[in-house]
């Protein structure tokens, strides 16, 4: 059974809502990031670090995308943004998701991923095991 994670963009979030090529972006900027890590360090750490390649299927452009495993111990993380309303109010969130078939390396990418996205936005993440992860300024 598929599994999914959410960042969901709460108040006080650095983002009130996203669009799927701004996550790309932001994923892409963080591989980046990893780049110039491994420059430093004298290997090539972005491979290491995001061992994807993004990915979209005829017909689910503006929806999702999936970032597809460059080597055997990762295959497939799909990711999409969305909105949900609670109370009359509208909240945006990305949704993470690990197929039947993704493997445990896609699982910890995964967290990575969802865990620096969260802190990034400050934004409340719904881990993969149903536990939740706070980012947001709370008083």
């Amino acid at each position: 059974m598929a599994q999914s994670a959410y960042i969901k963009f709460v108040e006080g979030s650095a983002v009130p809502s996203l669009t799927l090529e701004e996550l790309k972006n932001q994923l892409l900027h963080y591989k980046e990031q990893l780049a110039l890590t491994g420059r430093q360090l004298g290997w090539e750490y972005d491979d290491a670090g995001f061992p994807y390649s993004i990915e979209s299927k005829p017909g689910a452009e503006g929806l999702w995308f999936y970032l597809k495993g460059k080597y055997p111990q990762y295959k497939y993380i799909v990711m999409g943004v969305g909105t949900e309303t609670n109370n009359e109010t509208e909240r945006h969130f990305v949704q993470v998701v690990l197929p039947d078939d993704a493997t445990v390396g896609d699982k910890s990418k995964g967290n990575e991923y969802c865990k620096y996205l969260g802190k990034l936005w400050k934004a409340e993440l719904h881990l993969f095991n149903g536990r939740i992860m706070y980012f947001n300024p709370r008083k």
